[in-house]
C-alpha cells in the first residue's frame, strides 16, 4: 500500500530539518544544472552557500507565471534531457502553455503524494474510483490514475466522457468514488437524478480538484446521492500536479505535504509574510522535484493558514480551501471583489442554488453596472419567492460587498454545467 502521511509526531518533529535539507538540495541543484535560475539568483545576489536556514527563503528572488512562459519550451529545466521521462502543460489559457518537465523520480514522488490523498480519505482496496477529468497534456487524468493505482484500489478511467457513459460505469461498476471538477460532479448528479437512478448506485465519497466550488454546490450533490464525505484536492501543473494534499474526513481545511514543499503565504501586493490566520497568496518551493523544481514560485492561489490543531488528529499543517485568485479580482465602482467573497455572500442565503453568474458592464455615461443571474433552488419559483430572494441577495451585497448589483432570479438548471472548470465572472467593459 501507499506511504504513511507522517502522523507521528517524530516524523513532524523532524520536519523542519527535512525541509532545511530539501531547500538546500534545491537550491543547489537548480543553480547548478540550469542556466535560468543561476541568472535569477545571481541577479539577485544568492547563491547555494548562502541557504544556512529556513529562514533564508526570503533571500530567494520569486518566480512567476511569466519566467516559466519566457522560458519556453522547457522552463526551469535541471536535468538533462535523457532523464526526462514525461512533460505536462498548462491549460495555456494566456499566452504560451507553461510546460514542466518529469524525471522517473518525480513522477514516483507524485503518485506517493496522491497515494496518500486516497489514503487520508480514507479509502480502502476494496473501493472503485471513477476518475472524470481530463487526460493529455493536463496532469489531471493520469495523476488520480496513478495515486490510485499506487495506493491499491481499482481505477476506472474514463476522463471527461459524455454523461451517458458515465451513468452506465456508475451502475455497472458501482463506482464508489467520484473524481473529478466540481462543476463535472454537479453536473453528473443531477443527470442522475434526472435518470431516477439514485438506489442502483454506489457512490459514496467525491474527490473535487481544478476549481473553487461553493458550500451550496456541495450540498446539493449530497441531498441526491447521499454520499458521505467530499473532499477537495489542490494542486496545479507546475507543482507536479493534483495531489499536493487533501481536506481530511474532519473537513476543517486541507492538510499538505510539507515534507514535499514548503508553502509561504504572503500578502500580493506588498510580497511580505501575512500574519497567522490571514488571506494571501500561496508561494511554493519544492524539495525533491528534479525536472523542474520551484523556488518560490508565486501560484496566485489565495488562502490562509490554520493553525489550530485539527480534530482528525492529522499533525501535518493545514491551509484553507482555495478562496480565489490574486490575478481573478475584478474592480467594479472602486471596490476590489473575488469571486470567493460573492460565493460566500450567496452560500448563507437560504432558497439560493448552487449556479450564479456575475456580468459586468459600462453604459455610455460611464458608469458600470453589475448584473448577477442566480439560480434558485428547486421549487422555489413562486414570484414572492423569487422577489424576496433577489431584494435580500442584494441587501446582502450592499451590507458585506459594500456594491449595488441588478439581481435576476433565473430557474433551476437554467445556467450552463461544464465537464470542465466553470466560468461564472464576464466582464464585456473591455468589448469593442
Amino acid at each position: 500500500m501507499c506511504m504513511s502521511f507522517m502522523p507521528v509526531r517524530a516524523s513532524i518533529r523532524a520536519l523542519p530539518e527535512l525541509q532545511l535539507r530539501g531547500l538546500k538540495w534545491t537550491v543547489a541543484h537548480a543553480y547548478n544544472n540550469s542556466p535560468f535560475y543561476r541568472k535569477k539568483l545571481d541577479d539577485a545576489g544568492v547563491n547555494p552557500s548562502r541557504i544556512r536556514s529556513l529562514d533564508d527563503i526570503v533571500r530567494l528572488p520569486l518566480l512567476t507565471a511569466q519566467d516559466l512562459r519566457e522560458d519556453y519550451p522547457f522552463p526551469l529545466r535541471s536535468v538533462p534531457f535523457e532523464k526526462i521521462v514525461r512533460i505536462h502543460a498548462s491549460s495555456g489559457t494566456t499566452g504560451k502553455r507553461k510546460v514542466l518537465c518529469y524525471t522517473q523520480k518525480d513522477i514516483d514522488d507524485w503518485a506517493d503524494m496522491f497515494a496518500r490523498c486516497y489514503e487520508m480519505a480514507e479509502l480502502t482496496r476494496e473501493d472503485r474510483v471513477q476518475i472524470a477529468v481530463g487526460y493529455g497534456l493536463w496532469t489531471a487524468g493520469v495523476g488520480f490514475q496513478m495515486g490510485c493505482e499506487r495506493f491499491g484500489a481499482l481505477v476506472i478511467p474514463v476522463g471527461p466522457a459524455n454523461a451517458e457513459m458515465h451513468c452506465q460505469l456508475l451502475e455497472d461498476m458501482q463506482s464508489t468514488v467520484f473524481c473529478s471538477t466540481a462543476s463535472m460532479a454537479l453536473l453528473m448528479v443531477e443527470e442522475i437524478e434526472r435518470r431516477g437512478i439514485q438506489d442502483r448506485i454506489a457512490l459514496k465519497k467525491f474527490i473535487f480538484g481544478a476549481e473553487r466550488h461553493s458550500r451550496r454546490m456541495r450540498q446539493r450533490i449530497q441531498e441526491i446521492t447521499g454520499a458521505e464525505h467530499l473532499f477537495d484536492i489542490p494542486g496545479l501543473t507546475e507543482l507536479y500536479g493534483p495531489g499536493m494534499g487533501l481536506e481530511c474526513m474532519a473537513h476543517e481545511g486541507v492538510h499538505y505535504w510539507a515534507d514535499y514543499y514548503i508553502l509561504e503565504i504572503l500578502n500580493p501586493e506588498t510580497l511580505e509574510p501575512v500574519l497567522p490566520g490571514e488571506v494571501g497568496e500561496m508561494v511554493v518551493t519544492t524539495l525533491r522535484k528534479e525536472g523542474s523544481p520551484l523556488i518560490r514560485y508565486r501560484t496566485r492561489d489565495l488562502t490562509r493558514f490554520i493553525p489550530e490543531p485539527c480534530r482528525c488528529g492529522n499533525l501535518l499543517p493545514r491551509h484553507d480551501h482555495i478562496l480565489g485568485r490574486s490575478d481573478d479580482m475584478f474592480i467594479f465602482r472602486a471596490v476590489n471583489i473575488y469571486p470567493g467573497q460573492i460565493e460566500h455572500v450567496l452560500a448563507q442565503i437560504p432558497g439560493v442554488g448552487s449556479e450564479y453568474q456575475v456580468h459586468l458592464f459600462r453604459r455610455e455615461d460611464g458608469r458600470d453596472i453589475m448584473h448577477v443571474k442566480v439560480e434558485a433552488r428547486p421549487g422555489n419559483g413562486s414570484p414572492d419567492e423569487v422577489s424576496h430572494l433577489a431584494e435580500e441577495i442584494n441587501t446582502e451585497f450592499r451590507r458585506q460587498i459594500m456594491v449595488r448589483a441588478q439581481v435576476e432570479i433565473v430557474e433551476y438548471n437554467t445556467l450552463p454545467r461544464s465537464e470542465r472548470k466553470s466560468k461564472r465572472v464576464y466582464d464585456h467593459r473591455t468589448d469593442d
